[in-house]
């Protein structure tokens, strides 16, 4: 895997290939790829919870260009850039501090009640705290020293804005899964979790995989077993090539989870291929993952995090990095906003529950255009579909031939809001 530092400096654009050797783009044709939506498939936004709810992640905004407000106790209560704030802050109260570049906490000596506080980690507010006293529990306290909502007057704005979703993200995952612990701890579990917290159990995800490229499968398998926080399968369906080839051997061999393999001949639909290895799933969410593709190691938790707090029926990322392979670049797309409601995500990071794929008859058997017409059908059927953020995902771009849907390469950089010499995710990527 060609890994490099992540985004650190903006880089002149790379050159465009010459359409006459890429052909015609493609974005509205039936191939329509993740995060691509062809004319008509886009429907209004949906509005997922309602304002007076509990705030979550929804209607993060990654361009964020208020001040640094403070966030006060005051004796009875927090106040947010002046403004009282509920011990657990609803979405209307968090709506209006999206605009802030984030929220610098002024801890009090003695302990306090900071229900208030893990809430807006919750929901993806930006927090800092260069100090914090003993009594805040101490993930909470280095995560808030960790980052600062300053611009650095020495790096490129979209990098800046990127570690600043970077720790939201961190923030998040922290209170909504649990893991604090102690004074702070407690309330952060209260306002994840209402007023008791239940025993927590490891999901099982049933992870997809189609694949006719034998030599990505080693690190595609590799990328599936270190996910965190959860219990992994691999249904995976070789499409066209034997199990005895060699590099599906070593793969195999060198995989640390359970894999089944199902063999589909050359000219066997896509679609088919995909579907007859989901539907061996065994476990209680079936999640898509393409092999040439990189995933970082909290892909599959996130995914289940952000169907636990939105509610959703299928839930998946924006696809926002693309590195294109034949120019050595990485480009990043900010159009396709994360935290919002939404009939369509990146095809390779759908998610949702056994039960729900089956209902909804799985993949179709199609050659091609196979995940939107999955998601197309589902949400005709009713299905909710939420996008999270899309900072753990990066979609690899080769020549035309080796993907089941065809952009030409000129098509990412006209799209492009950043470019980068090199490999260079975001953090949350975990690369090494």
């Amino acid at each position: 895997m060609p890994v490099q530092p992540s985004p650190s400096q903006a880089v002149p654009e790379p050159s465009a290939p010459d359409p006459a050797e890429t052909g015609p783009a493609e974005a509205d044709s039936a191939e329509t790829g993740p995060g691509e939506t062809g004319p008509g498939e886009t429907g209004p936004e949906e509005t997922g919870s309602a304002e007076s709810g509990p705030a979550t992640p929804e209607g993060f905004k990654r361009a964020a260009d208020g001040p640094v407000a403070e966030l006060v106790w005051d004796g009875r209560h927090w106040t947010a850039d002046g403004e009282p704030l509920g011990e657990r802050p609803s979405a209307a109260e968090v709506a209006r501090l999206r605009p802030l570049r984030g929220l610098a906490v002024r801890w009090p000596a003695e302990p306090a009640p900071a229900g208030a506080v893990a809430g807006l980690a919750a929901a993806g507010v930006p927090l800092h705290a260069a100090v914090s006293p003993g009594w805040v529990e101490p993930g909470l306290a280095r995560l808030l020293a960790a980052w600062t909502p300053e611009d650095d007057p020495g790096g490129p704005r979209s990098v800046t804005a990127l570690r600043r979703e970077e720790h939201s993200v961190r923030l998040r995952r922290h209170v909504l899964r649990g893991t604090a612990s102690g004074t702070a701890g407690a309330a952060a579990n209260r306002a994840a979790n209402g007023a008791g917290t239940a025993a927590v159990t490891t999901p099982k995800v049933s992870v997809v995989m189609s694949s006719m490229r034998p030599h990505h499968l080693g690190q595609a398998l590799a990328q599936i077993a270190r996910q965190r926080g959860v219990e992994v399968e691999v249904l995976l369906a070789l499409h066209g090539v034997p199990a005895g080839h060699e590099a599906v051997r070593r793969a195999l061999a060198a995989c640390e989870v359970p894999v089944t393999v199902v063999e589909a001949a050359a000219d066997v639909p896509f679609g088919t291929a995909l579907n007859t290895a989901a539907l061996l799933a065994g476990g209680d969410y079936v999640a898509k993952w393409d092999d040439d593709d990189w995933y970082g190691p909290e892909h599959l938790a996130d995914l289940l995090m952000a169907r636990s707090y939105s509610g959703a029926d299928i839930v998946g990322t924006a696809a926002e990095f693309f590195y294109l392979e034949p120019l050595d670049a990485t480009v990043r797309r900010t159009d396709y906003t994360g935290e919002i409601w939404s009939d369509h995500v990146a095809g390779g990071t759908i998610l949702l529950a056994r039960d729900r794929f089956i209902e909804t008859g799985g993949f179709p058997a199609l050659p091609s255009g196979v995940d939107a017409a999955f998601l197309k059908a589902a949400h005709a059927a009713g299905a909710r579909v939420y996008r999270t953020h899309g900072l753990g995902y990066v979609l690899r771009r080769s020549v035309r031939a080796q993907h089941t849907w065809r952009l030409p390469l000129a098509h990412f950089l006209r799209v492009a809001s950043g470019q980068w010499r090199g490999f260079r995710p975001s953090l949350l990527l975990e690369a090494s």
